[in-house]
């Protein structure tokens, strides 16, 4: 949306994500990842702390503190900052014993490996209370009495699969490899135009039947 926007009135910027789904470690992932974000710690926080031109431990020190302001940027709330140690440590484990042995690995494990860490994130990033998203943990990785039937997941699954399935292939960097294909061989602008056209309205279908949007940032 900014880069859409910034066009309209002349300005080119950066691209923020390049596809970080299709990450096969949670180093690339953050590569990937919020890039004008990373860059910035990066850039006025970590390097002038010394990066990892320095001993092991203020190595270690350095990505804890990054991580955890990384977190606190998103909101002045602990699952905020645990949010952030969380992917800290992961990081720091990754770069120590981690990434040698994921670049050996099928990519295919690779990546469902670092896709389950992110969704334990997600759970970590979108609940206030603790309490709540250990709960919540607890009842992926048990042997619960509750029904898929009971609790809806099914008929929710089964009512947005094709929305789904659409989520789960645009992740990816197909659609944008095939789209340049097909703009090598055919002049496109018009079906582009009426593409953009049709997702600009389902879009705001999606968001008149919603009704309660905050704004993602709101606590920030």
């Amino acid at each position: 949306m900014a880069i859409g926007l910034g066009k309209m009135f002349g300005f080119n910027f950066l691209e923020n994500f390049n596809y970080p789904y299709m990450s096969k470690s949670i180093t690339e992932f953050w590569r990937r990842w919020h890039i004008s974000l990373g860059t910035w710690f990066k850039e006025y926080l970590y390097f002038p702390l010394g990066g990892n031109r320095v001993g092991k431990f203020k190595f270690l020190r350095n990505i804890l503190v990054v991580w955890l302001l990384t977190g606190i940027w998103h909101g002045a709330s602990w699952n905020f900052a645990l949010w952030g140690l969380y992917f800290g440590i992961i990081l720091i484990f990754e770069k120590l014993f981690m990434l040698r042995l994921l670049e050996k690995i099928s990519p295919i494990i690779a990546r469902i490996y670092t896709l389950g860490l992110i969704v334990l994130s997600w759970v970590i990033f979108a609940f206030d209370s603790i309490v709540d998203g250990l709960n919540y943990m607890k009842l992926l990785f048990s042997n619960s009495s509750v029904s898929l039937y009971d609790n809806g997941s099914i008929y929710l699954l089964y009512t947005n699969i094709i929305l789904f399935t659409v989520l789960g292939i645009s992740s990816t960097d197909i659609p944008k490899k095939l789209w340049k294909n097909i703009g090598q061989k055919y002049d496109v602008y018009l079906l582009e135009s009426l593409f953009l056209l049709m997702v600009f309205i389902l879009s705001i279908a999606y968001l008149v039947d919603q009704s309660y949007n905050p704004f993602l940032y709101f606590r920030f």
